[in-house]
């Protein structure tokens, strides 16, 4: 590794006593082009690799006015399910040929806008973005002529191709298989009211309630933080509410809904049920492992990346602004206990 960056086409056409043009070309794939013979292809990249050579990706992008550069905007990598889209995303691009620009806003509406301004500035081929502000942060965009799609979380008014899970039939999933096991007190802790995945989970939840003309309905909660599912549970622990479940809206979330119940010493499952979205790997190595919605990840990234590079190598490709949902599986474990009537 003391190579990095050192060695270029020079170092190895003098290392091969071949000319540079011969190196260049074989590494920049023109070889069938200039009629370079197997052999010499072979051994140039072969010493390029003993060398440890780095291709020069600025000069690159110079030569053949393409960045191969994708940005992806998201609240926040401390998120689970925001750091398994950003790997998977990476991961899928960067096998067709694609570098993926990270930009993390923490949750923070403001900086979103000075981190959508800075990706806006590197010469991207491409942006995905998953938004945590509204529609306002965005306007910029309608300036660009630049593939763009949203993941998870739709922008009213926004003409943008959007891939999500069904936020709204997920819940309703939830509360219909905690309905079947006897509960008919179903609190929910919330995330962020103003984002489009957690209006839609309210929406389903709410449905829920009415369908089955439930008499107890409970909301907490404001942003998907563990700090705000310890708060909110602390808040309906002390209230005249008791709940035999609890939904949370994250797996975040979670985690101090989990703590507050720990502290006030309430036993899941038995005094009370809980329900997660996301299904984070750790929920199978908790104290009670957690039953939860998988959101399904793979199939978000893949639509997604295919779908940008669609429109990036196909000028004409046409999306409808109709969001792509997604329908996401159930993993029951033992957090959930059955009362009987």
């Amino acid at each position: 590794m003391d190579n990095l960056g050192k060695v270029t086409i020079k170092t190895i056409a003098e290392a091969l006593n071949l000319s540079l043009t011969t190196v260049s070309r074989v590494l920049n794939g023109t070889s069938e082009k200039y009629r370079i013979a197997n052999t010499t292809q072979e051994i140039v990249l072969q010493k390029s690799k003993e060398l440890g050579y780095i291709p020069n990706m600025a000069a690159k992008t110079l030569r053949n006015s393409r960045s191969k550069t994708i940005g992806l905007l998201l609240p926040s990598l401390d998120n689970p399910f925001f750091s398994q889209i950003a790997s998977t995303v990476t991961k899928t691009l960067y096998a067709k040929g694609y570098v993926v620009l990270i930009s993390d806003c923490n949750n923070n509406p403001k900086d979103e806008v000075k981190y959508l301004k800075s990706l806006i500035g590197q010469n991207l081929e491409g942006l995905l973005i998953i938004p945590c502000g509204d529609k306002s942060n965005f306007s910029a965009l309608s300036k660009l002529n630049m593939p763009i799609v949203f993941i998870d979380r739709m922008i009213s008014g926004l003409n943008y191709l959007n891939v999500s899970t069904d936020h709204y039939k997920t819940t309703y999933k939830l509360m219909n298989y905690l309905y079947t096991r006897g509960h008919r007190k179903i609190a929910c802790i919330q995330g962020d009211p103003q984002v489009s995945s957690n209006a839609l989970r309210v929406t389903g939840y709410e449905k829920f309630i009415k369908d089955y003309n439930l008499a107890f309905s409970y909301i907490g909660g404001k942003e998907f933080t563990s700090e705000n599912g310890y708060i909110s549970t602390q808040e309906l622990i002390r209230s005249s509410a008791k709940p035999t479940a609890i939904i949370s809206f994250s797996d975040t979330i979670l985690l101090g809904v989990l703590q507050a119940l720990k502290e006030n010493n309430w036993k899941v499952p038995k005094q009370v049920s809980i329900v997660s979205i996301d299904n984070s790997p750790y929920l199978d190595f908790l104290k009670v492992p957690i039953t939860s919605i998988a959101q399904p990840i793979q199939i978000i990234a893949e639509h997604s990346s295919s779908a940008i590079l669609d429109m990036i190598n196909n000028k004409n490709a046409k999306y409808s602004s109709t969001p792509i949902l997604l329908d996401a599986d159930f993993v029951e474990r033992k957090s959930v206990r059955t009362i009987n009537e």
